[in-house]
Formats: structure tokens, sequence, C-alpha cells
């Protein structure tokens, strides 16, 4: 099968959503089809891509200048698809290149499954400090997208939830994430690099580990876990919090920890290189995360990959991950969170040698390319089903077929304007719309005309 993946984000840029895409791509490699990827141009592009990677001119978007939105080569983009004869479309962003991905669905004639990485909801704050999108107008927006795919993939059943709650009618199938496991199991990895890293770290042999690996921003609620550790150091004092990553929240965070007086059990280490991600979750005797705001989330399956239970915010994602004791605890409200650690600590059986294996291909990249082909095969034999259908009604409804397809005909300028109408459109169906969110999207109109004229 030839495979067209359409991304407003992609490596070199890091996000869970490229590394999601790249491990997809190359497990369906693996079962011998042919991937395209249609992504945004990026500075850190060292030379030049493989032939399967087509990057459109991009610009920074304005409220998250680390991701790109395409702006043209929008016409050159369906040519390719067409000389690369694409046979199943799948997005996975509801921004430019989504709307593209849409287009070159309809213009070719094929499915397109779409992939619901993010809850939106949790990121309007910082357009504008949330003045202009509110968390309602967010629905209205992806209620509109998806009324145009064939297919969407839910990372969790936490997104299956949500875009039922939408009222979103396209067909949702729950397929996680998988992941490397190479990259985590790590044979090479010896005891006395672990000893060496947590000596490194000032993590003595008799203490515990609790490791906070994420970008370091507001909505990964790394502050709850620094709050609850002064109660479990009124119980137990040998344990360090050791905080991996960087990001916009870091200052806010040292502040908290100063504040709480507990500077001598928190580490924030930065940046760490990729090639030790694994390395980090094997010295640490737990991992550990409030957020709420995760879709899914890679970190967790890397944990117990590289066997480290983790100890984490509830959600039915999770309940399904950590279905065993030896894979962790979890907790349902903040406050509970001090009593779970501690009785983590106390009394967290080892993994068993056939529990982890068994664990390690449900979370495995294997499983996820086999289980998402799957599903683009069920895709493919209904909408050629339809399409079947839709030849044999009489000569009277096909007009009107027709005609309705013709209505609906989109040339590649027309993908950009659909995309900086949709602001309005959510605003008009949201009963508490704003003047000021209405007047800005035609702003944004005005420059996206004026940046393709």
């Amino acid at each position: 099968m030839r495979i067209g993946l359409f991304t407003d984000t992609y490596f070199p840029q890091v996000s869970g959503v490229a590394t999601s895409i790249r491990t997809l791509k190359t497990e369906l490699e693996k079962l011998g089809h042919t991937v395209f990827i249609f992504t945004t141009t990026d500075k850190d592009v060292e030379g030049f891509d493989d032939w399967t990677i087509i990057r459109l001119p991009s610009i920074p978007f304005f409220a998250f200048k680390e991701r790109r939105i395409a702006y043209a080569g929008f016409s050159d983009a369906i040519e390719i698809a067409k000389r690369y004869q694409l046979e199943i479309i799948h997005t996975q962003t509801e921004f430019s290149l989504g709307f593209l991905g849409l287009e070159i669905g309809h213009t070719l004639g094929i499915p397109v499954v779409h992939t619901y990485h993010t809850q939106y909801e949790d990121y309007v704050r910082y357009i504008a400090r949330g003045m202009i999108i509110r968390p309602s107008m967010v629905k209205y927006y992806i209620r509109r997208f998806s009324s145009d795919v064939n297919g969407i993939i839910c990372p969790s059943q936490i997104v299956a939830n949500l875009l039922k709650s939408y009222k979103v009618k396209s067909d949702l199938r729950v397929i996680p994430t998988g992941i490397d496991l190479a990259k985590f199991e790590r044979p090479e990895i010896q005891e006395t690099d672990l000893l060496d890293l947590r000596h490194r770290l000032g993590i003595q042999e008799d203490e515990t580990m609790l490791l906070s690996l994420s970008r370091i921003s507001y909505e990964k609620n790394i502050q709850a876990v620094i709050k609850a550790l002064p109660q479990v150091l009124e119980q137990n004092q040998k344990i360090k919090l050791v905080i991996a990553g960087g990001g916009p929240y870091e200052s806010d965070l040292q502040k908290l920890i100063k504040k709480l007086g507990i500077e001598n059990h928190v580490l924030m280490t930065g940046m760490i290189a990729p090639s030790d991600t694994a390395l980090y979750y094997k010295a640490a005797d737990f991992f550990i995360s409030a957020s709420t705001s995760e879709t899914q989330g890679l970190t967790y399956i890397e944990s117990l990959a590289s066997g480290t239970p983790v100890l984490a915010h509830g959600n039915p994602y999770l309940e399904v991950v950590v279905n065993d004791p030896a894979f962790g605890r979890l907790f349902y409200q903040e406050e509970d969170m001090p009593r779970v650690i501690l009785e983590a600590i106390a009394d967290t059986p080892a993994m068993t040698l056939e529990q982890h294996n068994a664990k390690l291909y449900e979370i495995s990249a294997e499983n996820f390319g086999k289980t998402v082909y799957q599903y683009y095969l069920d895709i493919k034999i209904a909408y050629d089903f339809r399409k079947n259908h839709l030849k044999k009604v009489s000569t009277s409804q096909a007009e009107s077929i027709r005609s309705y397809q013709q209505g609906h005909e989109r040339r590649p300028l027309s993908i950009v304007k659909r995309a900086s109408r949709l602001p309005r459109t959510i605003a008009v169906g949201s009963s508490r719309q704003s003047k000021r969110f209405v007047r800005a999207s035609k702003r944004t109109i005005r420059s996206i005309r004026n940046l393709l004229d």
C-alpha cells in the first residue's frame, strides 16, 4: 500500500507526535508498504531528507514558535501525491497539512484516516492568554474538521470519549501508539552505569529515586509532584526527585522548590540527550507524573519498557497500561499522591519476566504498526464499497451526487482559506462567542491571503 502521512510537526522537531509518526512510518515500511510524509520546512534540517519526505514552505505558528504552519506549495503537493499514486491519506494535524490531506483525499478519490493527538483545551491558554480562543470553542473546530474524514484513530479511550463528547460522527478506533522497544531494553546498560548516574545525581544506594521526564510546562503539572514531596518527606527522608527536561516553566518550579525548602531533595537536570533517556528510566525506582493533559503519554510506556514502574494520575488509558501492582500505582486526587508514593515504595512487587514480555508486545511499535494497517484495510474496504454502491444509483441520484461533489471541489488556495475561516465557524457555533475573537479571525484571514497574493 502507498500511504501519505500529513503532519505539521516532524523531525528534527521534538515532540510525542513527531515520534509517533516516525514510529508508524518505520513499522509500516517493515510490513512492505511505501510511506510518504508531507510536512513543513525546518531550518534545522541538515542536508537532504529521504525522498519520501516532502516539505512545504512554512512559518512559525504565532502561539507556539517551535511549531510551524505551511502557507504555500499546495499545488505541488497535490501533483506529487498523484505521481506517487497514494492509496490512503493519514492526517496527523487539524491545521494546514491536515487540510491539505483532506484536499488530496478528495482529489484522488481515496479514503482519509486521521489521528487526534492533542487535547487542545489544555493549550488555548498559550494563545493571547486564552482571551481569543476559549476551551468551549475547541469542539466546534474539531467537529467540523472530523466531518470530512473516513475514520479517526484515538491513541487512548480518553480521546475516544472526548471526541464522542464533541459529537464527532466519524468512525473511531482506539489504537495506542507503540514504541521502539530496542531504545529502552538496552542490554548494554549495566548495573555499574546505573550506579554511576545515581552517584552523579547525588542519590545514595539506599535512597528512592523518583523521575519526572517531560517538557517542563504548566500543563505537565510537575508542580503538583513538588507540592506533594514535603508530606512524603515527613514519613521518609530517603527520597530524591529528579526532574529531567526543559521548558518555559522551569523558573517557576525552581521558585516553588526554594519556597518549600526542599532543594536537597529535588534536582533539575535540564535537557538530557535522547540516548540517555533509557539510562535515566532504568536508574529510577519510579517514574512519576501528575499530568492530566495527556491523551496517551509515551513516557509511561517508555518507563515500563525500561522495567521501571509508574506512579501517575489515573485515567482510562493508564488503567489499561498500569493493570498490575508490579507496573505501578495510580492516584485520582492530588491529595492522595503522598500516600500512594509511600505505599509504592513500601510494597511494589518486582515484574516477572512473563509479565514484562507480555507488556512489551502490548506497547511495541510492531503491534502498533500492524494494528494501524488493519484499520487502513477496514476503512478502505468500507470506502470502496460505498464508492461502488454509488455507481449503481439511479441517473437522477447520480446527477445529484455529482452536483454535490462539484460544489465541494477545492483548489489549493482554498485549503488555507478554509482553515482560516474555521475560527469564525467556531465562534458562531459557540453560545459564548467573543466579538474580539471574530475580529481577530478576520485579521488572520487577511494576513494569510496577503501571504499568498
